[in-house]
């Protein structure tokens, strides 16, 4: 088993960092989960049933433990500055102006929508991952996210610095007025 270990460290080490670095964006957080991710793989190694599945395996151990550091009652505040949020969308409208606005939003949603919204949006889960991930149904995790979607919609459109066409997409937003 140790042998085993040495082996994954040796494959995955610096990819799995990477890839840790890359959702979290925080060296020494990243670091952290990193180490934390290695000892699951340790303790959980007896578990894995087809070593032929032991990269899926490992990368499914890291996305869970990443999951779990945004779940702390200190983690739970997601900063989308911390994403790579366009500049521009369609059209002129600079969407990166509506951080501040859209992390006040995510934090007033309900823990299931906020973490729909989290993982869908900025941890690049598929549905079917998610699902996965919170054990219920794929077409109840399509009903999850799309009402997490509907509800910070309403939401963002209810702000007094947003403005919005009758279809709901944005035209204009006074960033002083936060």
């Amino acid at each position: 088993m140790k042998n085993e270990i040495h082996t994954i460290w040796l494959d995955l080490n610096e990819e799995l960092y990477h890839f840790i670095l890359g959702k979290i964006k925080d060296e020494q957080v990243a670091k952290d989960i990193h180490q934390e991710v290695f000892l699951k793989i340790q303790t959980k190694i007896h578990q894995l049933q087809h070593t032929s599945k032991l990269t899926s395996w490992v990368y499914q151990i890291t996305r869970n433990t990443i999951i779990d550091h945004f779940r702390k009652p200190n983690s739970n505040t997601v900063s989308i500055t911390d994403f790579d949020m366009p500049e521009e969308q369609s059209g002129d409208f600079d969407y990166s102006k509506l951080t501040n606005c859209i992390n006040q939003k995510i934090e007033q949603l309900s823990a299931q929508h906020k973490e729909a919204i989290v993982l869908t949006t900025f941890q690049e889960y598929s549905q079917k991952e998610l699902a996965k991930h919170l054990n219920i149904s794929y077409s109840g995790t399509k009903s999850r996210v799309q009402k997490a979607r509907d509800i910070l919609k309403i939401q963002l459109l209810s702000c007094p610095n947003v403005a919005s066409d009758q279809t709901g997409k944005l035209l204009d937003f006074d960033n002083n007025e936060e």
